[in-house]
């Protein structure tokens, strides 16, 4: 037990020593700082968020007065109209994001199928085949949604076919990973009994392996489109539509009742959606 310890023990110091350099060399360049007047910033900030603008919706000044800083009156909008049709922004743009997490997530499990094959080694699949597939998968994990978002909207443009395609290029990299280390885990006598009779790599994974692993591959859908969800909210920050486009112009315009509003509603898609793939999962199960 003690020469387990040893490595640990080197690891916490090790990493105390990074976190500590850099924090020493952010305070040394005077990038560590909260800038001007952070805590008037944040009651300001904090109050406003404190009332969803949805609550205009129905409460709105349908008078409201913009003036600027000497009174003088710029113009009037009504406040409970134009938060009725930023609900009905809102619920578009989930429609979008859920269509771009769906639609990305079905076709990263269908590209990550043939790759998680080859990179299982129980499968015994040629190195020349299953190297670079292996590498194509921890590419894919490597590189960041929203770094695929901008390949893909810097390609074909702005709009939700670059958000679907940036998930699934992502995500596939993790479906690939966890279809092979699903495989990995069965039991070969089954297989083995299926190839002694004659059967060709096609018929020996329809018939040995797909049966055996189809409930956990759902689960492992379930759970990666799931993510996608939360994932795909932040897409719009880069043009590809969705929830995150909303997000982007109430930061940029400092309409932090918006803000609110819309955090509200992501945290209620990804509960909701949460529970329902953990539900169908322990079905499965």
């Amino acid at each position: 037990m003690r020469t387990k310890r040893y490595p640990f023990v080197i690891f916490l110091v090790l990493y105390g020593a990074l976190a500590l350099w850099c924090v020493q060399s952010l305070i040394a360049r005077g990038d560590l700082s909260l800038g001007r007047h952070p805590v008037q910033n944040l009651k300001k900030t904090f109050v406003e968020m404190s009332h969803p603008s949805f609550f205009d919706a129905w409460e709105g000044n349908e008078h409201f007065e913009f003036k600027s800083d000497d009174g003088t009156v710029l113009r009037t909008e009504n406040r409970k109209e134009g938060e009725r049709n930023f609900l009905a922004a809102i619920v578009r743009a989930v429609w979008t994001t859920i269509r771009i997490a769906t639609l990305g997530s079905i076709l990263g499990a269908i590209f990550a199928l043939p790759l998680g094959l080859l990179t299982a080694k129980n499968l015994g699949a040629p190195k020349a085949l299953s190297i670079p597939a292996k590498f194509l998968l921890d590419c894919s994990r490597s590189i960041h949604t929203l770094i695929f978002g901008l390949f893909f909207v810097g390609i074909i443009g702005l709009g939700p076919t670059a958000g679907i395609l940036a998930i699934c290029f992502h995500s596939l990299g993790t479906y690939g990973k966890l279809y092979a280390e699903t495989i990995e885990t069965l039991d070969m006598g089954a297989i083995e009994a299926v190839r002694a009779v004659g059967a060709d790599p096609f018929q020996t994974f329809f018939f040995g392996v797909w049966p055996a692993v189809i409930p956990q591959f759902v689960s492992i859908n379930l759970y990666i489109w799931e993510y996608n969800i939360r994932d795909s909210t932040i897409l719009g920050l880069i043009g590809a539509g969705g929830l995150g486009l909303l997000v982007s112009e109430s930061i940029s315009l400092f309409q932090w009742g918006r803000l609110s509003t819309l955090l509200l509603v992501i945290i209620a898609m990804v509960v909701l959606f949460d529970s329902l793939s953990r539900r169908l999962r322990q079905e499965l199960m």
